[in-house]
């Protein structure tokens, strides 16, 4: 194909690679926005199960939402072809990344695992096995957050590569029951996963057969070799969890991937503070929010041992049965996990102090959410005391070359920051942004306040219909029944929540987003809540506990900032 060349509203640009499917960098020509654009080639179009196969997972793609997920924008057919539109990304694949050492420190490296599990757990938690996780399969971009992509569109159960062209790639993160042509579960996504974090680790591959049979060998015979990592002077428990996630018994690796993070998370947690952060000019890794428990994996179908030279003797036999068709059947749907997080709070430290600012407890428990005080419960967390201020801002900025705010008081609350850069922040940092649910027990305790500090209406306990900011630890008396401060008044605060604006909502910020020379805003804005209030907010009572502004996440003004969370150990 000639470029640049039309294709339907898409005017493509640039050839990116592909197999069965080419992939493009394109424009949308309506919304003015640079997107991927992948279309099935004429010889997979030539069948049409595959056709069948590529629509029915770009609808499934299409319901995943994630921080850490390549999000998808469009699809359909267009000239008797079916294609694909995706957010265009910038920066590298982690192969790239493993081969350049642009990934240097431990704490780094920590931190890309650390998105690849919140990426795998949600995926999971749908019940979705992505089955082809390698580093090629994971993007990095210029922010630092971590992509899962490639869903296996068109990677379906008895689907010949022969016949449709589809490359597989190398068996390398393949596990021991794919290549026996066992019921696929979640625990394969695992079992890559551990493969792929030993290759991040040491940045050699642990298997390096020189056919495919004696892959296939050391794959389904040979022990994980861990003295590379022993070497590498990598704390104990981290070469622990990289062996029992690429267990050959599938029953022997984690649970889930809630259950991994959690131990990477707490290998963060235990290193020296001024190890965690990333060096300047490095990768910045976003520490993205946590997400609902993963179902541990189905066991394995019980069944004999095959002999390995039953699998080998007939090689053609396991390769066609692992590499050329993928196992048939629905995947085994997996039992629900009960609730094993959370210590008793009585065993949490209330308060946490490090380099980035103190954080406050909050148990775990019921709290009232909402105006009409509905009943929900949450797990423990920490919450910063404090919104996030200038002088830590500017620490940030300086060692990722990113806008710092040098003219402003370093104790008052950093602004004009977008949801993505309240996000990085807090991953640079070692946190999260705060759920809604999240923010508003903090803000309002177990007893369904309408203020931090109780039902009374007091503008003097916030700032609100004033000139300017506050530094972030002022309005002591307004604190949160957990000691946070100005969760009523001074900074709007972006939250991990979605919202619908209405229709006036929309123009209004459609007309600030003009005069302020912003892109235009498009339907395909994702709209992020801010909580709070602000100082230039007249009224107290848009300050209550429950109050939500729904805007653009590439929106930033003088009111907006944020504060970071992080959950209990």
């Amino acid at each position: 194909m000639d470029l640049p060349a039309t294709f339907g509203k898409y005017r493509l640009e640039k050839f990116l690679g592909g197999g069965m499917s080419h992939v493009y960098s394109a424009v949308d020509t309506v919304l003015q926005r640079p997107v991927a654009v992948k279309i099935l080639t004429e010889e997979g179009c030539r069948d049409q199960d595959a056709k069948r196969r590529f629509l029915q997972e770009a609808r499934m793609c299409s319901s995943i939402a994630h921080d850490n997920i390549i999000r998808l924008h469009d699809y359909g057919e267009q000239d008797g072809k079916p294609y694909i539109v995706m957010e265009l990304l910038t920066g590298e694949d982690l192969r790239t990344a493993i081969e350049k050492n642009h990934i240097s420190t431990l704490p780094s490296k920590l931190r890309v695992a650390l998105q690849v599990t919140r990426a795998l757990g949600h995926i999971h938690a749908l019940n979705i096995v992505h089955r082809d996780i390698k580093p090629e399969n994971l993007h990095i971009d210029h922010a630092g957050r971590v992509r899962l992509m490639d869903f296996g569109i068109a990677k379906a159960e008895n689907m010949s590569l022969t016949r449709t062209g589809f490359a597989v790639g190398t068996p390398y993160y393949m596990a021991p029951e794919q290549l026996m042509a066992k019921p696929i579960t979640h625990a394969v996504d695992i079992y890559a996963f551990g493969i792929v974090l030993y290759e991040l680790l040491t940045g050699a591959k642990p298997l390096n057969g020189e056919s495919v049979e004696s892959l296939f060998y050391l794959i389904l015979q040979q022990p994980l070799n861990l003295e590379p990592l022993q070497k590498a002077g990598l704390p104990a428990p981290l070469i622990e969890l990289v062996a029992r996630c690429a267990n050959k018994k599938p029953e022997d690796r984690p649970a889930s991937f809630d259950a991994i993070g959690a131990e990477i998370e707490d290998l963060l947690e235990k290193t020296d503070s001024t190890y965690l952060r990333p060096t300047t000019g490095g990768v910045n890794i976003a520490h993205l929010p946590p997400l609902p428990p993963a179902a541990p994996p189905a066991p394995p179908t019980p069944g004999n041992r095959r002999n390995l030279w039953l699998a080998l003797g007939g090689v053609a036999a396991a390769i066609v049965a692992a590499v050329i068709f993928w196992p048939s059947g629905k995947t085994p749907q997996p039992p629900r996990k009960t609730d094993e997080t959370n210590p008793p709070a009585a065993i949490l430290e209330p308060t946490i102090r490090n380099e980035f600012g103190a954080m406050m407890l909050v148990p775990a428990g019921a709290y009232k959410w909402g105006q009409n005080g509905e009943t929900r419960e949450l797990p423990a967390f920490y919450i910063d005391k404090t919104e996030v201020s200038v002088g830590q801002w500017n620490r940030y900025a300086q060692e990722m070359n990113r806008a710092g705010r040098p003219q402003v008081a370093d104790n008052l609350p950093v602004t004009d920051v977008t949801f993505d850069d309240a996000t990085g922040y807090c991953g640079w940092a070692g946190k999260r942004l705060p759920s809604g649910e999240e923010w508003e027990k903090a803000a309002r305790g177990t007893d369904g306040r309408k203020y931090p500090w109780g039902a009374a209406e007091e503008p003097s306990r916030a700032n609100v219909g004033g000139a300017s900011l506050q530094p972030v630890e002022s309005f002591l008396d307004g604190a949160s029944p957990y000691g946070a401060l100005n969760l009523a008044g001074n900074a709007w605060e972006w939250v991990r929540q979605e919202g619908a604006p209405s229709q006036g909502l929309r123009d209004l910020v459609a007309k600030q987003m003009r005069e302020a020379k912003f892109a235009p805003l498009t339907a395909e804005d994702v709209w992020f809540v801010v909580r709070g209030g602000g100082f230039d907010f007249k009224k107290l009572d848009g300050a209550t506990a429950w109050e939500t502004l729904p805007m653009p996440g590439r929106y930033k003004g003088p009111a907006i900032g944020f504060r970071c969370a992080r959950s209990a150990p």
